[in-house]
This record gives structure tokens, sequence and C-alpha cells, in this order.
């Protein structure tokens, strides 16, 4: 197994304060609508935050752990190359949600 298809156990990285590295989950291509209309690329009609995984979190996060699908503003973020994947690294701050199985229904969801 080469490094780029291993998994993103064992980065050679070790992440301060309040920092998250994230994987995004999927490209700059084509989506598609709920209604099953295919939206070009090339299609932009408003500001769109993207998702991505959460693949390593500082000492200092709080309400994120490692594998919590985020959102976040794609045009806020570093971007940085590991064993040849691209990730992108935020502070937790820049992470508008979270998404995960964990998350209390009636937790308010404030950053404190």
């Amino acid at each position: 197994m080469t490094a780029a298809s291993q998994p993103d156990s064992g980065l050679p990285i070790r992440l301060l304060l309040d920092r998250v590295l994230v994987r995004l989950e999927t490209g700059d291509g084509e989506r598609l609508s709920a209604a099953g209309i295919v939206i070009p690329a090339t299609a932009s009609v408003a500001h769109r935050l993207a998702w991505a995984t959460a693949v390593a979190v500082g000492p200092n996060v709080r309400s994120i752990v490692t594998g919590d699908r985020v959102l976040f503003d794609p045009d806020d973020r570093s971007e940085v190359e590991l064993h040849g994947r691209d990730y992108i690294l935020l502070r937790e701050r820049d992470i508008h949600a979270v998404a995960a199985t964990r998350i209390e229904e009636n937790g308010t969801g404030l950053y404190l």
C-alpha cells in the first residue's frame, strides 16, 4: 500500500492550539440537486459553504473530534499536502457547524 492510498491515521503532523485538519468530501465538479438536476461546476449562484471530514484536531479543540463532518467557508482556508493528499487547515472558530451522531438534540451548539 502506498502512502497516498493509506488512510489518514499516522499523519506526520501534530496540530497546535485550536487547529483542525480536514479533508474535503467532494471535489469542485458537478453536483446533483435534490430534484435530480445536474448543476455544472461553473454555475455559481451564491456563496456556498463546504463539508469536510476532520482527520486531526489540536489539543485545545473543544467541539470537534476526529471523524466529525464539519461545515466551513472554503474561502477562509489554508491548504497543505501530506503524503500526496490535499488537506485544509482551519481554526475551530472558523467552523460553522458539526454533524456527528454524538451531538445531543438538546444542546444549544453555542461556542462559548
